[in-house]
């Protein structure tokens, strides 16, 4: 399967279904009274994580996700049908954002979040009746649902990140101690892709995610080093693999290092263990003098170890370890999609603002702009309660003390969609 971490979609709710304006026709009932039905609401569009997908590749060539619209009433007071929402199932560790902000982190098995809202439904004619207002011949039309366009990523979320150079022994360790089977050649960048294990450790288990061989310059996207250090970003501890074979593993070292520090998130101080590999066979004091040349360049407290994964040599201790580390981390770390507020699509301000604009009064806040909505401008009664309500919510005295004049023209909303006469 093709892996992409990365995709941009446009999200569409469904509209609100229009209500409807009817009136009581049967036999020997003399002025039936209204009787126009509400109109349905629109389905949401709602994110969930799950644990069995490990790619974005659904929405490669998906460019909109729409949810059903909802129905129109309909005569008798029938309740138009609300639309069905649209379940995108995506995997655990995908970020999604709008243009501005981060709108979700769904980091957790069956997390769900709504990233767009279907319209409400529009209220028929039967809703309006009132003893000043007994035969009202207007309807509310259905509200238009959320359109955004978003970014999904995915950022792996594993205990264990594998780094290093091309060809310093990654897939084949985690071949070994897990379950992943990834492509092996003796040349570099076999791995093209990250790929994720789980290996047995005692009675726990740990993931571990192979990422592709870093190069110098891999931060600032060299060889796609960026596109594979998001994933770094959410392990727990990383184990640094370097080739015994190397005439330089001390610059081997440092040259990853610098990577992970340059990286947008410095990712240098992340818990990390060392391993030389491909130990078996070689001499022990060659093995020594390169563990020697490593630990004079890398910090005091980070442990060191020579290891062979094809003769199972070093592996079960190292692991042992790293369960360890991930532990301690685990219980220090400041989780961060629990920690951080997560800001939704859902939180709109609900207050309202007069001012002007290129000479024109425009009122925007999110409940008048919702009414304005729902109004149908080709209506007159439905144009005077839309009045009736800025003189309920304060509009309306607000615009009088501003000196605004009786049949002057008002805008309602951020791009002063709807316009209204004083």
């Amino acid at each position: 399967m093709i892996f992409v971490d990365i995709a941009t979609v446009v999200v569409k709710a469904g509209d609100g279904g229009s209500g409807v304006v009817s009136f009581r026709r049967e036999p020997y009932v003399d002025r039936g009274g209204p009787d126009g039905g509400d109109g349905g609401s629109g389905g949401n569009v709602i994110f969930q994580a799950e644990h069995n997908l490990n790619t974005l590749s659904d929405y490669r060539h998906v460019r909109r996700l729409n949810a059903h619209p909802g129905g129109n009433g309909a005569r008798a007071k029938r309740h138009g049908r609300n639309g069905e929402d649209l379940i995108v199932k995506v995997p655990v560790g995908t970020i999604v954002m709008n243009e501005k902000e981060q709108i979700a982190d769904l980091s957790t098995e069956g997390q769900k979040v709504t990233v767009a809202r279907g319209g409400d439904g529009g209220f028929g004619n039967a809703h309006f009746t009132s003893s000043v207002r007994q035969a009202p011949n207007f309807s509310e039309n259905g509200e238009p649902g959320e359109e955004f366009k978003l970014t999904i990523e995915l950022k792996m979320i594993a205990d264990v990140g594998l780094v290093g150079l091309p060809n310093a022994g990654k897939s084949t360790f985690l071949s070994v101690v897990s379950n992943a089977r990834p492509e092996i050649a003796d040349y570099p960048f076999t791995t093209l892709v990250p790929n994720l294990g789980v290996a047995d450790v005692g009675a726990k288990s740990l993931l571990i995610a192979d990422i592709p061989g870093l190069i110098e310059g891999a931060s600032e996207g060299k060889g796609l080093g960026d596109e594979f250090l998001r994933h770094v970003e959410r392990t727990a501890v990383l184990i640094h693999l370097i080739d015994v074979y190397s005439d330089t593993v001390a610059d081997d070292y440092k040259t990853i290092m610098n990577e992970l520090k340059l990286y947008k998130n410095d990712l240098s101080e992340r818990p990390m263990l060392i391993a030389l590999t491909k130990t078996e066979g070689v001499d022990q004091e060659i093995v020594e003098d390169q563990m020697k040349q490593i630990a004079a360049v890398a910090p005091h407290d980070v442990p060191i170890y020579s290891i062979s994964s094809i003769a199972n040599q070093g592996t079960s201790d190292l692991l042992k370890d790293a369960q360890e580390f991930v532990k301690d981390y685990r219980r220090t770390e400041e989780p961060e999609h629990n920690g951080n507020k997560v800001i939704t699509l859902d939180e709109k301000e609900m207050s309202w603002i007069v001012k002007e604009v290129n000479g024109t009064v425009r009122v925007t806040g999110s409940k008048i702009e919702k009414f304005a909505r729902r109004t149908d401008f080709e209506n007159e009664e439905a144009l005077q309660r839309l009045r009736d309500i800025m003189r309920k919510m304060g509009i309306t005295r607000e615009l009088l003390r501003r000196g605004v004049e009786a049949g002057a023209t008002i805008q309602i909303g951020r791009s002063g969609d709807h316009t209204v006469d004083f």
